[in-house]
């Protein structure tokens, strides 16, 4: 069966290919401001510490469904990122050390309690996604956590971007500096756990991080960048459904190695970097 005869008469393909629409999109716009910000190891660290508090979710309510995921490993993202910050403030380790420290023991823990969870899921889908599985409900919840993230991300882009560059500045022009840090930090967790189903724990770092990566490559506007990665991270995430169904591979796996592909390729061709610049 053809990609098209299955778009159009598989009802999981339509969930799968609404769901990653919606979820390339928003990652691929919310990348830019882990780009701009410089922090992609640090969204590396907390891709990894949703899996713990996913983990602890099921093993409390003896279920697994999208809302749980989210709730669970927003609890454990903030934990482990506002742990972290607590450590280096009141000691010599730095940040980062801390943070790697305790994300890492957090995975541990999350791969230590999967073989006692009480429901029937691998660990390949816990890691790797698995968004033909996605439900109905799980599109209405990607849905508006997308949407409400792609608004607040607008509407507080100029005081989100002036802290994210000049916080000295932004404070002097009564800008709330703590919030709009707080703001960015949910609106990342929210992303992450957004893109579980699609690509899961280890690979959702790609997809925030790889779209505006691109655009960086070619431009220095900002709404480049931004309006410019959510259209590459929808379209490697419709190209990489194509992909899985095309080499009978994980669709999550493939979003990425379309991404690392269009990077490389658009590195080697970018006028600033690449071939063409010689």
């Amino acid at each position: 069966m053809s990609f098209i005869e299955s778009i159009t008469t598989n009802p999981f393909m339509q969930h799968a290919l609404i769901g990653c629409t919606l979820i390339g999109f928003a990652n691929g716009f919310f990348s830019g401001f882990v780009n701009l910000r410089r922090n992609a190891l640090s969204v590396s660290a907390l891709s990894h510490t949703m899996l713990p508090g996913i983990a602890i979710a099921v093993l409390i309510t003896r279920e697994l469904t999208q809302l749980n995921a989210f709730v669970g490993a927003l609890i454990a993202c903030l934990a482990v990122g506002l742990g972290s910050s607590l450590v280096s403030r009141n000691s010599r380790i730095h940040n980062d050390t801390a943070l790697s420290i305790l994300y890492t023991s957090a995975f541990a823990l999350g791969i230590a309690l999967l073989p006692h969870l009480p429901v029937t899921t691998s660990l390949h889908d816990w890691l790797f996604g698995n968004i033909i599985h996605i439900s109905p409900a799980d599109l209405h919840l990607v849905f508006w956590v997308s949407t409400i993230t792609l608004v607040l991300s607008n509407l507080f882009m100029r005081p989100l971007l002036l802290t994210l560059f000049e916080p000295y500045v932004a404070a002097a022009q009564g800008v709330p500096v703590r919030a709009m840090h707080y703001l960015s930090f949910s609106l990342l967790i929210c992303m992450l756990v957004a893109s579980l189903q699609a690509v899961g724990t280890i690979l959702s770092i790609g997809l925030l991080v790889a779209p505006s990566a691109i655009m960086l490559l070619f431009t220095d506007r900002t709404n480049a960048i931004f309006w410019g990665g959510a259209c590459i991270g929808a379209g490697t995430s419709i190209a990489g459904l194509y992909a899985a169904h095309l080499f009978n591979i994980q669709v999550g796996p493939a979003i990425i190695i379309l991404l690392g592909a269009l990077f490389l390729t658009s590195f080697l061709l970018s006028p600033k970097h690449g071939v063409l610049k010689r």
